[in-house]
């Protein structure tokens, strides 16, 4: 099996855990537990079994979104809660604003260092590391820059496409994993030809419900449904395709 193919798993048992990290104990609360090599349960196969990614690796990754902002959201919250510094470039950062919050505050009172939102420029980013891990949101819109591309191991750039754009096709094809929701046909007939699909799933696409999302990688192509918790209700509000 690829390593790409590696960024999504079943959940199995493992003696490996994610690294330790301090954080508000409310932050913890309103996530699922994580999955194995320090992944993130993300969802349900179609079985129900549980299905986990490896967003966070010792190895530069990108990660493409292709769907609504609540998609993007969760998969930042739980990256925070197994021990990933956050930050999210975006031009809508009032809708961030639900992540730093769910962050809490430190010892002093302040808000918890842990997510930085900013605006659509180059920074510095932190160093990651294994025990701090690093996981940059870039919400610029269907034709993101590269403003922080993944250089060093234990980064991962999240690049949120509230559809797609043919201009947006180098990106996407250099993603390592591809999360998309459902896709009018025009979008899904794009994504046939960005990735080279066959015409099954092509209709897939068109085909999932409002919970449901399909992985496409290396060697992969996972349909799985969206699984939330309670408390991630209450900070996300329901699962939707759209925002």
């Amino acid at each position: 099996m690829s390593e790409s193919s590696r960024l999504l798993d079943a959940q199995t048992s493992s003696a490996d855990v994610a690294p330790e990290f301090l954080m508000a104990p409310q932050a913890l609360d309103v996530v699922s537990p994580s999955g194995d090599r320090g992944g993130m349960v993300l969802g349900s196969g179609m079985q129900g079994e549980p299905m986990t990614i490896s967003a966070l690796r010792s190895a530069p990754t990108r990660i493409v979104l292709v769907g609504g902002l609540y998609l993007a959201r969760q998969v930042a919250l739980r990256a925070m809660a197994v021990g990933a510094w956050i930050v999210v470039a975006t031009g809508r950062p009032a809708a961030w604003q639900v992540l730093a919050k769910a962050a809490g505050t430190g010892p002093d009172g302040r808000p918890a260092p842990v997510v930085q939102i900013r605006r659509l420029s180059p920074v510095e980013l932190p160093r990651p590391s294994e025990d701090g891990p690093l996981l940059v949101v870039h919400d610029g819109g269907p034709t993101p820059q590269e403003l922080f591309p993944p250089r060093s191991a234990w980064q991962t750039t999240v690049y949120v496409l509230p559809y797609l754009h043919p201009q947006a096709g180098a990106t996407a094809d250099a993603a390592d994993l591809v999360l998309m929701q459902r896709l009018p046909v025009g979008q899904a007939q794009l994504a046939q030809k960005i990735w080279r699909l066959p015409p099954h799933m092509v209709q897939e696409l068109t085909q999932l419900k409002d919970d449901e999302v399909v992985a496409l990688g290396k060697m992969l192509w996972q349909r799985l449904r969206l699984v939330t918790t309670a408390k991630e209700q209450a900070i996300l509000g329901p699962i939707r395709r759209n925002d």
